[in-house]
């Protein structure tokens, strides 16, 4: 199996059978063997019955049926699961994702490029859902070093050995690059167009961001620090013991500065400084970090697999 398409859906039966009619065209005029996949993600339409209709007459189509609705992400794995391709791509239903751009993702692949990501430059979409994006974008490659346009983009092509070494769930799908890019495989984008949306409405709403943003920062650690956790916690400790440490030092010095420079002083100012809050919370505080630190060490050692500690490129 030379492509495979990932289509994951919610309530989109008035779409279906046009965008088969574009993907059939496609394949066909540029002889690619293909296989389609609809992820129907607990629609309450008619959804699963164009699904149904289609895969009788066309035996290049295959369907999932979730039970209820699991999210994106869920949808994408068991697509990605099911799929049979060398190169798997992936595109919404909604007939905003042109499958025109197909052929450009396939001959950017044949550069050596492991991820092509989808760039929306002219988006179709009110401010008040660009705007944000662009910020969270820009939140994205500046955390992670990972700089795309439109990591929210739904159309991305990818070998399938980097969909066989990440695990999806959450809301994970939007940052499948960074995890990529993180497992040493090379990343690239393209300018699609991004057409006018025809039928239904928009599934995403303000709420996606804000999750966006607490998924960004589990991502950030899990790439930067998820085999060494102590690395940031204990960080984070010797840090808080620090200023503890300065703070102690500054009391000492205040207390010895009203109460005269003696050596009984000196010692009184000393001992006082050491009951202080300013000194006993940072220092407890810093040890705490430091004590989870050790322990999220040592769940990740009970945890770990070996292999997943480095990636192969080529072996001989």
């Amino acid at each position: 199996m030379q492509l495979s398409l990932v289509i994951p859906l919610y309530n989109e039966a008035e779409s279906l059978e046009q965008l088969h009619r574009e993907i059939c065209g496609v394949a066909e005029k540029n002889n690619y063997n293909v296989e389609i996949i609809f992820i129907d993600d607990g629609s309450t339409d008619q959804s699963w019955n164009i699904i149904e209709k289609i895969s009788a007459n066309d035996s290049r189509v295959r369907g999932i049926q979730f039970r209820r609705n699991f999210g994106k992400a869920a949808a994408l794995q068991a697509g990605f699961k099911a799929a049979q391709g060398d190169f798997i791509l992936t595109l919404d239903a909604d007939l905003q994702d042109d499958p025109k751009e197909i052929p450009d993702f396939l001959r950017l692949m044949e550069t050596g490029l492991d991820v092509v990501s989808g760039w929306k430059q002219r988006r179709h979409d009110p401010w008040h859902k660009v705007f944000p994006s662009r910020v969270f974008n820009g939140m994205i490659g500046f955390m992670t070093g990972v700089k795309l346009h439109d990591h929210n983009c739904g159309m991305k092509c990818y070998r399938r050995e980097v969909l066989d070494e990440i695990a999806l769930y959450g809301e994970r799908h939007r940052f499948i690059p960074v995890l990529a890019a993180a497992r040493g495989y090379k990343v690239g984008e393209k300018v699609v167009a991004h057409r006018a949306r025809q039928f239904g409405q928009s599934k995403y709403g303000f709420t996606r961001f804000a999750k966006g943003f607490l998924d960004l920062l589990t991502i950030w650690f899990l790439t930067r620090y998820g085999q060494r956790p102590q690395h940031f916690l204990g960080t984070i400790g010797l840090t808080i013991i620090a200023l503890g440490i300065v703070g102690y030092c500054l009391q000492v010095i205040g207390l010895m500065l009203g109460l005269g420079i003696t050596v009984a002083n000196i010692f009184v100012a000393c001992v006082a400084g050491l009951f202080s809050p300013y000194f006993l919370v940072p220092i407890l505080l810093g040890v705490l970090f430091i004590a989870l630190g050790f322990v999220a060490e040592l769940f990740v050692s009970k945890t770990i697999q070996a292999d997943t500690c480095y990636a192969v490129r080529k072996e001989r």
